[in-house]
């Protein structure tokens, strides 16, 4: 392992091993245990007791963030023409459909989020190789596949994200920016959670949040008492 650094140092400092914090608490930890000169992001990662490999113990969905993620979500929409005004004025950063269609089968991914119509998937399915290993299939599970494009896209610009739990068993999502109030980092997290809580498989026996651990961009991780997430 690698020397720590003075700023590392110091972050460890103010993290009791051991000790599960509340959400009020780890949500100002966070804060102060984060010494990068930018915004980092604050992420959360929660341990469910499933077993992904199971069809029904899977755990995917989405969730709005009342104060949304911090980040500039770069949207793409592959739509019918007449859907193409819409999407725009909803804030879409590009719109249009062939000429990005062979835009991405050149390589071309600079965006986080692509919404579509079910229409379009026919052309779409082809994108796969390109798309699928980045993470920007879009899917209807995670409301990128709708024929209602600009709504989907005004959610996606206000803070919507999509989520699935991993081959591990652990769902990780970026709920915010540590410029954000330890309030709005607190409401993010509650949101995020309450969110999984809600869909619990009925095949997943005993305890299910195993876990909570919130952190920032290169800071230690704050372990969280699951029972605090309720607490107001």
């Amino acid at each position: 392992m690698g020397k720590l650094t003075k700023n590392q140092k110091l972050a460890l400092d103010k993290i009791e091993a051991g000790k599960a914090y509340s959400l009020k608490e780890a949500s100002q930890l966070v804060k102060e245990v984060t010494y990068t000169k930018f915004d980092a992001s604050v992420d959360i990662d929660v341990r469910l007791g499933v077993d992904p490999r199971k069809a029904n113990q899977m755990v995917r969905g989405v969730v709005s963030l009342p104060h949304g993620t911090g980040k500039v979500t770069r949207v793409l929409v592959l739509c019918t023409p007449d859907q193409e005004a819409a999407a725009k004025e909803a804030g879409a950063d590009y719109v249009g459909l062939d000429e990005y269609i062979e835009k991405i089968k050149g390589g071309w991914t600079d965006i986080d989020v692509i919404i579509t119509m079910p229409a379009i998937m026919g052309k779409i399915g082809a994108l796969g190789r390109v798309l699928g290993p980045r993470g920007l299939m879009p899917n209807p599970k995670s409301g990128t596949v709708t024929n209602e494009v600009a709504n989907a896209v005004k959610e996606v610009k206000q803070g919507k994200i999509d989520f699935k739990v991993d081959k591990n068993g652990i769902v990780h999502a970026s709920i915010g920016k540590v410029s954000f109030t330890a309030d709005q980092i607190r409401d993010n997290a509650k949101e995020f959670v309450s969110t999984l809580i809600k869909l619990k498989p009925t095949a997943s026996k005993g305890t299910y949040i195993k876990s909570v651990y919130l952190s920032s961009t290169m800071s230690p991780g704050i372990k969280i008492e699951p029972k605090s997430v309720d607490e107001i």
